[in-house]
């Protein structure tokens, strides 16, 4: 009997593929790429049954030469570099992957923001360097505890983030214009719904956790960073282009506001001139939130169970609404 074929759309090193096939099913066999190539992408995708998709782009023109294909997993929840219209018009289902994205996520916000209150980058070059920062950082460096937390977007992450906040002694504010949160829910993690507005004016970190849609993208501009306090942080390890980064580097360079600590960038890798590299008051992360080895074995077993259901007939789960 002839195995179910799985494209990983990513180029990836060996051992993240040996990751993803301890969780493939016994009648599933993986198809991985030489190299980060849309021709061999092209090549490949012509005899599988199913595709796999973290960063790569999914086109239409991508998607004319899968001719086998029945379902599309994005290993992720944020699914804009898939092109649904096309996707759609060919009647192929879309299958997220919330599980083993919330912990990673969560876990790295909160490790931004003490990366960016603690100067830790500064403070670990410049002790490579030979100097001994013990007491020049002090007036910069600040402790989690008493500030305000406000929280963009109030979803499986930002709830993440609460549950985690809440031990460091903050006060934890959130604004989500989609999501309704219940009174027990809200006294449990100790969170205040606050408008828009209210999270800019009073939070000490802002923290973004929606999705990338026509409504939230450059959310985060020069108006609104106007409207943050001068000693505000900014984290975002959702998706880049919620914040313009023109503005968010002017901001950072005035000193608008007092930092920021980005996972996610407009382009992806963003270029080797992008100005935020110059400036101090910034730690950047290559978008791993969630690139953690206990991240990746959840989603490939939820990912490869999707593919199961399908096999047997059954309709798959957390899929796109068209």
């Amino acid at each position: 009997m002839s195995k179910f074929k799985v494209l990983y759309m990513n180029h990836a090193p060996e051992d993240v593929y040996e990751i993803i096939r301890s969780q493939l099913p016994e009648d599933f066999e993986l198809v991985t790429l030489e190299k980060e190539d849309d021709k061999e992408r092209k090549d490949k995708i012509k005899g599988v049954d199913f595709i796999i998709v973290a960063t790569a782009k999914v086109t239409e023109d991508l998607l004319r030469n899968a001719k086998k294909l029945k379902l599309i997993q994005h290993q992720g929840v944020g699914y804009d570099n898939i092109d649904v219209h096309a996707v759609k018009r060919m009647g192929i289902p879309i299958g997220l992957t919330p599980e083993g994205t919330s912990i990673g996520v969560a876990e790295h916000t909160i490790l931004l923001i003490l990366a960016v209150y603690k100067k830790l980058v500064i403070a670990h070059n410049s002790l490579l360097k030979g100097k001994w920062l013990q007491f020049p950082l002090r007036p910069e460096s600040y402790e989690m505890y008493g500030k305000t937390l406000g929280l963009i977007g109030f979803g499986r992450i930002g709830r993440e983030v609460a549950k985690r906040a809440k031990p460091f002694g903050v006060r934890i504010l959130y604004y989500d214009k989609y999501i309704h949160v219940s009174l027990e829910e809200k006294e449990n993690l100790g969170v205040e719904e606050i408008s828009f507005e209210k999270i800019l004016a009073e939070s000490d970190i802002v923290s973004l956790h929606v999705p990338l849609t026509d409504e939230t993208r450059g959310m985060m501009n020069h108006k609104t960073f106007k409207a943050m306090k001068h000693a505000a942080i900014l984290i975002n390890t959702a998706r880049g282009n919620l914040v313009n980064e023109k503005d968010l580097y002017e901001a950072l360079k005035d000193r608008i506001i007092a930092g920021a600590g980005l996972d996610v960038f407009e382009k992806e890798p963003p270029s080797s001139d992008n100005p935020l590299f110059k400036l101090d008051n910034v730690i950047l992360t290559p978008h791993i939130s969630a690139g953690t080895k206990d991240a990746l074995i959840a989603k490939m077993r939820a990912a490869f169970a999707n593919m199961v259901r399908v096999t047997r007939g059954e309709t798959p789960i957390n899929l796109v609404s068209y």
